[in-house]
């Protein structure tokens, strides 16, 4: 008659799937019930989520207890709960699933710190202990190689994707690594949108817990396509004190309303400047008027960046000041706006999604179509109307 211990005696040669050590070795087995001398229950918790693998153990060990006459086992599984899968209606699932947040990095304009911001933010993320890429999405003005320490460096390509640099912990991929230094880039909406796409999907990212998107300024195609190939998490606004500046943000913010993206908070650039000889802060251009604007979003400001000469010194070497310059005034401020973030993904990384805002013409027609009846069209009649990005579909 067949006993409990003979039982775990045969689990023993039971590998775990992808190991050469058994479930008895890693202490996976928790109990085992012998209903009669052909039906038993085992009882284990894993650490795997993996569907695979259950289905796996439970060949395994029903190949192996029919040796000895059990020939109806049961497998009880306590296992992780499988990670959300978080929505995208048109492929039906997020096109990067191994990143949990999507952070978009977003400016009104140009030229109000931003990629600076996105590299600082990061960086102090990964400080914080949070595995972090950087995607610089931004077509026209790619400076996250500079920034970063990586000019110049060749990508190295496995199989047929691009895998990224790391630098100061941090992941990171541009579009400026990817093409001739200096090049001018005149590109069509659609071009954009298919470059979006490819530098979330062909280059081999790894698990991480946020992604930061350095985005090209302004409203456009660059943010639609992002928020519907991946659930955005949330967005960031980055911004200068002048209200020709704030004025600019406004339409960044309501983006982010349009495209149903929680807004984590503001950052306000070029806010005082800090003398490098004697640390005294004077008021140039302005301060503290991102607080109206935070209030009127029902936002935050994360932090009040000053003009010092080390960011600006860092950005150049690609030696940045949260990282280079912890104990630097600019330094504290990023990792206090830093953990101000942290907490808000912490508190709507589970409400992330993108469902609400797919395209909605039919298969063969172009979503940037200026006729809303395009849907309805003949083939011929689709080809004559698309008078709007130019593309061809």
């Amino acid at each position: 008659m067949t006993t409990v211990a003979d039982i775990k005696v045969e689990l023993a040669k039971v590998l775990y799937p992808g190991f050469q050590k058994s479930i008895i070795d890693f202490g996976f087995l928790k109990d085992i019930e012998l209903v009669d001398d052909k039906t038993c229950v085992v009882y284990l918790d894993i650490t795997s989520s993996s569907a695979e693998v259950a289905e796996q153990l439970q060949r395994d060990i029903s190949s192996t207890l029919e040796k000895i006459g059990i020939s109806n086992a049961t497998l009880n599984l306590k296992k992780p709960e499988e990670p959300k899968q978080q929505s995208n209606s048109v492929s039906g699932s997020n096109i990067a699933p191994q990143i949990k947040n999507f952070i978009m990095v977003s400016s009104g304009k140009g030229g109000v710190g931003k990629s600076t911001t996105t590299v600082n933010l990061a960086i102090a993320a990964a400080m914080q202990g949070k595995k972090v890429g950087i995607l610089d999405a931004d077509i026209y003005g790619p400076n996250i190689p500079r920034m970063m320490g990586l000019q110049g460096q060749e990508v190295e390509v496995v199989g047929n994707k691009a895998k990224p640099f790391n630098a100061y912990g941090v992941d990171v991929m541009s579009m400026g690594s990817l093409m001739e230094e200096g090049q001018a880039l005149i590109w069509r909406g659609a071009m954009i949108m298919k470059a979006i796409q490819q530098l979330l999907r062909d280059i081999l990212w790894e698990e991480l817990d946020i992604l930061f998107i350095d985005m090209p300024p302004g409203t456009g195609d660059a943010q639609l396509t992002l928020a519907q190939s991946v659930p955005v998490t949330c967005g960031v606004n980055v911004t200068t004190p002048q209200h020709v500046a704030l004025d600019d943000s406004k339409r960044s913010l309501d983006m982010f309303a349009k495209l149903h993206i929680p807004i984590a908070g503001i950052v306000e650039n070029m806010s005082g400047f800090i003398c490098p000889s004697c640390n005294t802060e004077s008021d140039i251009f302005g301060m503290g008027t991102c607080e109206g604007l935070a209030s009127e979003y029902k936002t935050q400001v994360l932090g009040n960046l000053p003009i010092e000469p080390a960011i600006r010194e860092g950005g150049d070497t690609g030696k940045p000041i949260v990282y280079c310059q912890p104990e630097s005034i600019s330094a504290k401020r990023y990792m206090e706006a830093t953990a101000k973030l942290l907490a808000f993904v912490d508190e709507v990384s589970d409400k992330a999604e993108n469902a609400s805002i797919q395209p909605t013409t039919p298969p063969g027609v172009s979503a940037c179509s200026s006729s809303s009846a395009a849907g309805a069209a003949s083939q011929s009649e689709k080809k004559e109307s698309h008078a709007g990005c130019g593309c061809s579909n």
